[in-house]
């Protein structure tokens, strides 16, 4: 088996879309209604994606972890978009998909694209799995909170480290 966390080109652009939105499906399936998680549009998501790294920016960061040939979880990272944000970096993305979990694959991303910089990032409010992945990496919850996405109730919870 080979397995790999690399830099993402815009040849990975199709494929982060269909990850992407399967990730979602998986890591969601029990914060957002049926009909939001199959209303996302992975070509969509593809042509965002292609669209991102195909004018690299300094600052940002995108990894993908590819099995066997096969796209199995990615992560990116950047400047900080919020208004006033508590640190200069944020981790933007870090999915893998549910036969990835225990692997490692996550804190492989995680380093690739942040390392030991301080940084924050959104986690779900009732994803207790990412936030113990998160505590264990140096993040707190810093009280800061906001709703998303868009058509869906969702808590999302600040971290910093």
């Amino acid at each position: 088996m080979s397995r790999d966390i690399r830099e993402a080109t815009t040849l990975d652009a199709t494929a982060l879309g269909y990850l992407h939105v399967e990730c979602w499906r998986e890591a969601y399936a029990h914060l957002l209604s049926p009909q939001f998680l199959d209303g996302l549009d992975p070509v969509a998501r593809g042509e965002g994606w292609a669209r991102q790294l195909s004018r690299p920016r300094p600052d940002e960061r995108v990894f993908v972890l590819e099995v066997d040939g096969e796209l199995r979880g990615f992560a990116s990272s950047g400047r900080a978009h919020d208004e006033d944000p508590p640190r200069d970096r944020a981790l933007y993305t870090l999915y893998v998909l549910a036969t990835e979990y225990g692997s490692g694959a996550g804190q492989q991303l995680l380093d690739a694209v942040l390392g030991d910089d301080p940084a924050y990032l959104w986690v779900a409010d009732e994803n207790p799995r990412a936030t113990a992945f998160y505590r264990r990496n140096g993040f707190i919850l810093d009280g800061v909170s906001k709703e998303g996405p868009r058509s869906e109730r969702l808590l999302e919870l600040r971290m910093v480290r």
